[in-house]
């Protein structure tokens, strides 16, 4: 086999003399052309078609996913403003109600201060008549002892028994006491 490669190597290069312009085409210009036309018509009629509808397919998606991508940012944005609206009504709503929980708190303070007020004024209107008729109760007490009390002390001071003069003594001392 070597030798018959080599047999046609030779004819190729040795050939007839002057026949071959390169220029001129040949038949296998021809049989090269046929098949490369038909390797041609096979690739566009059963391989360009599939790719074409893929990328058809692909352009639609990326199309369609841009066009979502738009709805959603323009949905996205109507949500923000409406979730901003409802936002500023709520603090202004939140705002109203602190206000009047403010307002009544106050009224609800005034109104108990003014009740301890007149507690406190009633019970110092109590303990004053309070005191004022223990004062009094002790005055009268006191007064009445005074007589006794003043029997007493003479008795010790002068050291005579001053008993005796008592009775007379006695209806004096309430009458100059009271008199002060």
């Amino acid at each position: 086999m070597g030798h018959f490669s080599a047999s046609i190597l030779a004819a190729g290069e040795g050939g007839g003399g002057g026949g071959n312009n390169f220029l001129i085409p040949n038949g296998t210009f021809f049989v090269v052309l046929i098949i490369f036309l038909i390797v041609l018509g096979v690739i566009g009629t059963f391989v360009v078609p599939p790719i074409t509808r893929v990328l058809r397919e692909r352009d639609a998606m990326v199309r369609k996913t841009v066009e979502d991508n738009r709805k959603s940012s323009e949905q996205f944005a109507a949500a923000k403003s409406d979730y901003d609206k409802a936002m500023a009504v709520a603090r202004k709503e939140a705002t109203a109600v602190r206000e009047q929980a403010r307002t009544e708190g106050r009224k609800i303070i005034e109104e108990m201060r003014g009740r301890a007020s007149e507690q406190a004024e009633t019970a110092l209107r109590r303990a004053a008549a309070e005191l004022k008729q223990q004062g009094d109760a002790i005055g009268d007490e006191l007064r009445s002892s005074v007589g006794s009390l003043a029997t007493a002390l003479a008795s010790r001071v002068l050291g005579v028994d001053v008993g005796a003069d008592r009775a007379k003594t006695s209806g004096k001392a309430p009458t100059t006491v009271s008199g002060r």
